[in-house]
């Protein structure tokens, strides 16, 4: 038995045509090319007359019964059987496949530098580039492969969205449509601003809500305000005038369009009582008439040998009616007095309804005077309210000016405090400073270049001192070193004292590790206005502007502990 010859495999991945012919990144030749699509093969299969087809290819060829090789007539070299195309009678060309699938590619795609191998661009590049173009099945936009999931979820105006209210689906384009309409929409109410009401439950909620502003229930004569529910009985109470003026002139408006109605009611009916009146003079006129006419041929009552007497004649003017003519004019007649009668009885419904609105206005009047007289009265107790208000607002100013000089007096004595408490009777003085970074700043910046020290005494009537400090210089040693200054001030004893102030200062910056210490002495010069009793709260400042070179404050140091440095003074106090 003659073995089965081999048939395309018909699988999901030869249902592709051929490679277009623009991946091949060298020059084509046409043993590379599909007889059929005229594309680079791809699964190439070998037909009996010798020419390659891509496997998709030839089965959509021969899908409808065995067809005639194009190319063979082409190339007119065509013969049966072997130039007949049928199931069967192709097989798989391995070895063109294999040189087609080593062929250099390149991706066609705009901005795409991929390059490999057909095979490798048919197993990991063909469909996944991220430079290729598609359409967009919903809105058909054109966008590239690496944006369609982006233009999915966030682009296309035609994606479906569910409502993160209500969860229903909705195109994208509708939004605002279905916004309007979601049941579970978070509304905002306009007067308590509670957020996220459900719009299903806004109704309910605005019925209840008593900030909800509504019209007044006096809208309907002109009242045009929009007031909260829980203030609509203030409301009414403050605008009762207003609303009695607006149903007043309300009331007189439908009055007169009544009274304007009534005289013409009445005109008609009189018009039509004597049309009526006048068609009934004439229909008795013309019965009387006819009854004063005897009928011919019937013999007198008296007696027959009597001559007959003629019928007088008939005026000129009158015409016998029918039986059916009167009979017209009587239902006439009914009809029109039944009109009559009742546009009588309107009359007086409408004279009753003026009555009954004339004693409206008399009742509103009188409400009205009874309200401008609380008014007047609200009016008074207002401005005696007010007068009240003015003369305790004074009051509270007074106090709050009083407070206000309590306010300094006190701080002034906590001063006072701090000072004594930072005082010394000793002639011997130790000054903390801290936050000196931020002070040299100042200090370099001119917004605060000197400090002033607390008070200290030699003792307790003694002379009264404190120390003056440059944390960037002063005089020769602006900008270079820190300048340390004493100064005497003016004290409670000066005219107990020995003048000029004679006593030897020390000055010294401490080491807080009590290595070594900077400093200086001096013993004051008697001829300075420096030392002399002073005559204002402090004299003149004399000491040492050179005390330290500021580069020992730079960097590490054992000066500066925690921001802050410790400045000493001692007075000597030898001969008092």
């Amino acid at each position: 038995m003659a073995a089965q010859e081999p048939s395309p495999p018909s699988s999901m991945e030869n249902n592709k045509p051929g490679f277009p012919k623009k991946i091949l990144a060298n020059k084509l030749e046409d043993k590379h090319l599909c007889n059929c699509c005229q594309n680079i093969l791809r699964r190439p299969f070998q037909a009996q007359c010798g020419h390659r087809f891509c496997s998709y290819c030839f089965n959509r060829t021969v899908g409808s019964g065995p067809q005639k090789c194009n190319a063979c007539i082409k190339e007119d070299i065509f013969e049966e059987p072997t130039s007949i195309l049928k199931p069967g009678c192709a097989f798989p060309d391995n070895a063109a496949r294999r040189e087609v699938e080593n062929l250099p590619a390149v991706c066609v795609n705009e901005g795409c530098a991929w390059k490999g191998s057909i095979k490798d661009y048919e197993l990991s590049h063909e469909g996944k580039c991220e430079f290729m173009i598609l359409s967009c099945p919903l809105c058909k936009e054109l966008i590239r492969f690496n944006e369609q999931e982006r233009h999915n979820e966030r682009v296309c105006p035609e994606r479906t969205l569910n409502c993160k209210y209500c969860k229903e689906p909705f195109h994208f384009k509708n939004i605002k449509a279905h916004d309007e309409i979601c049941p579970k929409y978070p509304m905002i109410c306009e007067g308590c601003a509670k957020k996220k009401i459900p719009r299903e439950k806004y109704v309910d909620h605005i019925k209840f809500c008593s900030k909800f502003r509504t019209p007044c229930r006096y809208h309907v004569v002109g009242c045009d305000m929009l007031v909260e529910k829980e203030k609509i009985h203030d409301h009414e109470r403050a605008c009762a005038h207003e609303h009695l003026n607006l149903l007043l002139h309300f009331i007189m408006g439908m009055k007169v369009s009544l009274e304007g109605l009534q005289p013409q009611s009445l005109e008609l009916a009189g018009h039509k009582a004597h049309e009526l009146h006048q068609a009934l003079r004439d229909l008795e006129a013309r019965v009387s008439q006819l009854s004063a006419i005897p009928v011919q041929g019937v013999p007198s009552s008296s007696s027959s040998s009597c001559a007959v007497a003629p019928p007088p004649p008939l005026p000129t003017s009158f015409t016998p009616l029918p039986s059916s003519v009167g009979a017209a004019l009587e239902l006439q007649l009914h009809s029109e007095k039944t009109k009559v009668a009742d546009l009588g009885r309107r009359c007086q419904d409408l004279e009753v309804k003026a009555g009954t609105f004339e004693d409206v206005v008399c009742v509103l009047n009188r409400e009205v005077e009874r309200f401008a007289t609380t008014m007047e009265a609200s009016n008074r107790q207002h401005r005696l309210d007010q007068d009240k208000i003015e003369a305790l607002s004074n009051k509270v100013r007074q106090l709050e000016r009083q407070v206000g000089v309590k306010d300094l007096t006190v701080a002034e004595m906590e001063g006072r405090l701090r000072e004594m408490s930072a005082t010394t009777f000793d002639g011997v003085f130790i000054w903390r400073i801290s936050d000196i970074t931020k002070k040299r700043q100042d200090a370099i910046a001119g917004r605060a270049p000197a400090m002033f020290s607390p008070a200290f005494y030699t003792s307790k009537y003694g002379y009264k001192m404190c120390l003056r400090i440059y944390l960037n210089g002063d005089g020769t040693g602006r900008g270079t070193h820190l300048s340390l200054f004493f100064v005497v001030m003016r004290g409670m004893s000066d005219a107990l004292l020995k003048w000029p102030f004679n006593q030897k200062v020390t000055l010294m910056l401490l080491d807080q590790s009590n290595r070594e210490h900077i400093i200086d002495a001096f013993r004051p010069d008697i001829t300075s206005s420096s030392f002399q009793r002073p005559v204002s709260e402090m004299n003149i400042a004399s000491g040492c502007p050179l005390f330290c070179p500021l580069s020992k404050l730079e960097g590490k140091n054992s000066y500066i502990r925690d921001d802050t440095i410790f400045i000493k003074a001692i007075v000597d106090l030898t001969g008092l």
